[in-house]
């Protein structure tokens, strides 16, 4: 799996991909070989699981063996990560209920990009989102869990007489138990997961 960069105005990798499984897990660590050359590793956790998604979306919904590109690019305090595929429909983010698995995909895009959307291109369509890399990322990670467990706890239907407080903590577990379940649908290891993201918030906090 070949990449090439451009560095100017920005730094671009693009990395061609057959859709299948196997191919998946390279995508990630191909993303995150990118990343340390740039020196940009504060995003690759998350990256990984963006692509991860992404790609898999593609295997799903558009078919196994399918061409396909994802594309990362470096602008200033934003990383935008793009996937490519000939597809024809675009796919939408709607209400998520407990057992939409195919609709958790877009809104765990949702939750980690600052921005995301989709594109009708030459070929097909694209999928993109941008996750922030400046000072601010922090401050934005709240604001990001706040509107995903707001709009996770009104797909869920929750009851209006609990607090607000009270009622995003739940809906933080019960949103923490379904990533767990998507984790080990995908063949990945739960307790892997809550240990890379255990890390990552300790590396993070601790250079706050």
């Amino acid at each position: 799996m070949q990449g090439y960069d451009v560095t100017e105005p920005r730094l671009r990798g693009v990395l061609p991909f057959k859709a299948v499984p196997a191919e998946v897990g390279q995508l990630r660590r191909a993303a995150r070989s990118q990343l340390r050359e740039w020196g940009v590793l504060a995003a690759a956790d998350e990256t990984e699981l963006l692509v991860s998604e992404l790609a898999t979306n593609v295997v799903k919904h558009v078919g196994e063996g399918t061409s396909a590109t994802l594309i990362l690019e470096w602008r200033g305090e934003r990383l935008r990560v793009e996937v490519h595929d000939k597809g024809g429909a675009l796919p939408e983010l709607k209400p998520a209920t407990r057992d939409d698995e195919c609709g958790r995909g877009l809104h765990l895009l949702a939750a980690i990009a600052v921005d995301w959307g989709t594109i009708v291109s030459a070929v097909g369509r694209a999928v993109w989102c941008e996750i922030a890399l400046g000072a601010g990322t922090s401050c934005r990670r709240i604001e990001r869990a706040v509107e995903a467990l707001e709009s996770y706890q009104g797909g869920r239907g929750g009851k209006q007489e609990r607090t607000r407080e009270g009622g995003l903590e739940e809906s933080a577990i019960e949103l923490i138990a379904d990533l767990l379940h998507w984790t080990a649908g995908r063949g990945q290891d739960p307790d892997g997961i809550l240990d890379k993201a255990q890390t990552h918030y300790e590396a993070e906090a601790g250079a706050a």
